[in-house]
């Protein structure tokens, strides 16, 4: 790690995510108290997934289309300064159609910033020729991408406590509080451009557009689609999502009403989530590269959906609290690797694609995923198993939703390799 931190441009692109993920907790944590005050609905709240979800069926071709036709740095130094401008007018009227409005465009510019950053990564840790790239060196740079972005969940939650506390000591109520939070919040989107503009390449190469331009792929959403890499990572991507959604939506009610915990036992849930997390990466830093990587990626998916499906069936406190390691280390092993195979295999603007195609489809699976998993506690009954006794709604979808992870892990394919290389003629 300390040899990856030493990199001086990787070390900067770093230092920017961590300052401005804070903001996005920090300002994801109070827009759904910002819209639960405005609204007095729980099922207002609700709506948050569902911007969670559009921006990645709605904007994923338009990031695809961005991400294609502009240089990395440029398509990251917008995004932070549009971002910058869409947290200062979010909390100016006190409307919920205001607020939905600005909530949605600010998840599509950061679908469009992700890959883009995603991409570049293997450029920072690998010097400039992106095809001497070490499998393990790139692993582990995704692992702290992604490891600063969980560790900035707990930070976002303290940090929005304390700005409603200084608020309130300072006379400030009602929307004056999120104007506060969230004028900090694009704060931090304007360090990390002050940050970015500091990294003098981010790639592609212009050799690298010409390549992929001539190879007829085309520049949208169906063009990563067609891509074989890209489909051999996809399900495995949705799948995870899938169990990741289920739990989230259901954790509240399967600790309060199925496991009788309160509300610490739900926050050492989600701890223990962090530390599963911590391990995966640690577990996925020693992980070879190549097409080792798909079998990781079979093997830590299904494992997750046996994690979430017997936590579900088994419904017991001390198994829920290690079956949160679990799947938290299973969860991380699968993403990570999803992300540093298609940055080993893909190569100039398919690579952009490749990742835009990634997190369209992670976004839009985690959302539709814990809308689904919501909807369908609601509606199933206790399930009566006759001498096994009962198992309540959250327990029945959280079961079925691990079967469905294990059924969607057999999906991964290898999709050879991609052939179009920076210098190669297409």
């Amino acid at each position: 790690m300390m040899e990856l931190l030493r990199l001086r441009d990787f070390r900067r692109l770093l230092t920017g995510q961590a300052i401005s993920l804070l903001g996005d907790w920090t300002g994801t944590i109070a827009l759904m108290y910002f819209v639960l005050e405005l609204s007095g609905s729980t099922t207002a709240v609700g709506g948050i997934l569902v911007l969670r979800l559009l921006p990645s069926a709605v904007g994923g071709p338009l990031a695809a289309q961005v991400v294609s036709r502009w240089n990395r740095r440029r398509v990251m130094l917008t995004s932070d300064l549009v971002r910058a401008g869409i947290a200062i007018a979010l909390p100016v009227l006190p409307s919920l159609a205001w607020v939905y409005f600005w909530a949605f465009a600010i998840e599509v510019v950061g679908l469009v910033f992700l890959p883009a950053r995603d991409a570049a990564i293997p450029m920072l840790v690998g010097g400039r020729d992106e095809d001497q790239s070490d499998a393990k060196r790139l692993s582990l740079a995704n692992g702290i991408t992604m490891g600063a972005s969980y560790g900035m969940i707990p930070l976002g939650a303290g940090a929005f406590g304390l700005i409603l506390l200084l608020s309130d000591a300072a006379g400030w109520e009602g929307q004056w509080r999120y104007v506060v939070v969230f004028w900090l919040n694009a704060l931090t989107y304007l360090a990390s451009y002050a940050v970015v503009r500091t990294i003098p390449d981010l790639g592609p190469r212009p050799n690298e557009n010409t390549t992929v331009q001539r190879g007829g792929d085309g520049m949208g959403m169906l063009a990563a689609l067609r891509i074989p890499i890209v489909r051999s990572v996809l399900p495995a991507t949705a799948v995870v999502a899938l169990g990741l959604g289920a739990l989230f939506s259901l954790g509240v009610v399967f600790v309060r009403d199925v496991l009788g915990a309160g509300p610490l036992g739900f926050g050492a849930l989600v701890a223990l989530f962090g530390v599963g997390a911590a391990a995966g990466l640690a577990l996925q830093a020693r992980t070879g590269g190549g097409r080792s990587l798909l079998t990781t990626i079979r093997l830590s998916t299904a494992a997750q959906g046996v994690v979430i499906a017997t936590m579900g069936a088994i419904a017991v406190t001390a198994w829920a609290f290690l079956g949160a390691v679990l799947f938290g280390a299973a969860t991380t092993v699968a993403l990570v690797s999803g992300i540093t195979y298609l940055q080993q295999n893909l190569a100039g603007v398919r690579r952009n694609l490749g990742l835009t195609a990634f997190h369209a489809c992670l976004r839009f699976a985690l959302a539709l995923a814990a809308l689904a998993a919501g909807a369908a506690a609601d509606l199933l009954g206790q399930l009566d198993l006759g001498v096994l006794g009962t198992m309540a709604p959250a327990q029945v979808v959280l079961a079925g939703s691990g079967l469905v992870v294990i059924a969607g892990s057999v999906l991964v394919r290898a999709g050879g390799q991609d052939h179009r290389r920076p210098g190669q003629p297409g």
